[in-house]
């Protein structure tokens, strides 16, 4: 998935965006309102974590001023303990979700992918796509009872194309998925990415899930 990650404290936002890059998810880092407006205006994100305490501009009025554009992305909300008020003025103003600091990483993480998961039509964190067991909690592959091993990003590949199933995907649309504006990736990285996927969710000449369609990217049809 893509994060934006909105938080002023270095060390958090720094611990926290390394944590999400590990699991295979592209983040994006701004340490103030305007530099997340920024980042909110020219890239489409799965997801933003939005801390309320910011220099310069409180994340609520950025919140405010996404739903009132039109800006329908899930926002989780970072709070203080004392800021109950804070907390629901949030969620009145279209939050979707809170954590209070200080958290685990593992519950924050959790917390984004159901987010993502309803933002999707998908409530449940385990699918069957074909003769494929998923689950993305787990961020496990299982087929006939075997688990596939997969990277991290080898994963979030397959997260991208599954969360849209039949619809082609160009090749920037899986990149500004799978990298943050930080990264440089090759040029043939998202074609590299999608053979060795393939590889490992067809094997022994079983059929393919993942279509190119030339000229145009790939899609996900079980």
């Amino acid at each position: 998935m893509r994060v934006l990650l909105i938080e002023d404290s270095r060390r958090i936002r720094t611990t926290v965006a390394k944590a999400l890059s590990r699991l295979g998810h592209a983040v994006d880092e701004a340490a103030d309102g305007e530099e997340g407006e920024e980042f909110a205006t020219v890239n489409e994100y799965d997801v933003v974590v939005l801390d309320l305490m910011l220099p310069g501009q409180h994340g609520l009025m950025l919140l405010e001023k996404w739903r009132k554009a039109g800006n329908d992305t899930p926002v989780l909300l970072l709070t203080a303990m004392d800021g109950i008020e804070d907390r629901v003025r949030g969620l009145e103003m279209g939050a979707d979700d809170y954590l209070v600091k200080p958290f685990a990483i593992a519950e924050l993480a959790a917390r984004l992918e159901v987010l993502v998961r309803r933002k999707f039509g998908r409530a449940e964190s385990v699918v069957k796509i074909g003769p494929l067991e998923v689950n993305f909690v787990a961020k496990q592959v299982m087929r006939d009872g075997e688990s596939i091993v997969l990277t991290a990003r080898e994963f979030a590949l397959f997260e991208c194309l599954a969360k849209r199933p039949g619809q082609v995907l160009s090749r920037e649309q899986i990149e500004a998925q799978l990298y943050s504006e930080s990264d440089s990736p090759l040029s043939n990285a998202v074609d590299a990415a999608v053979y060795a996927l393939r590889r490992k969710l067809s094997p022994n000449g079983a059929a393919n899930l993942i279509h190119t369609r030339r000229g145009l990217g790939y899609v996900l049809e079980p």
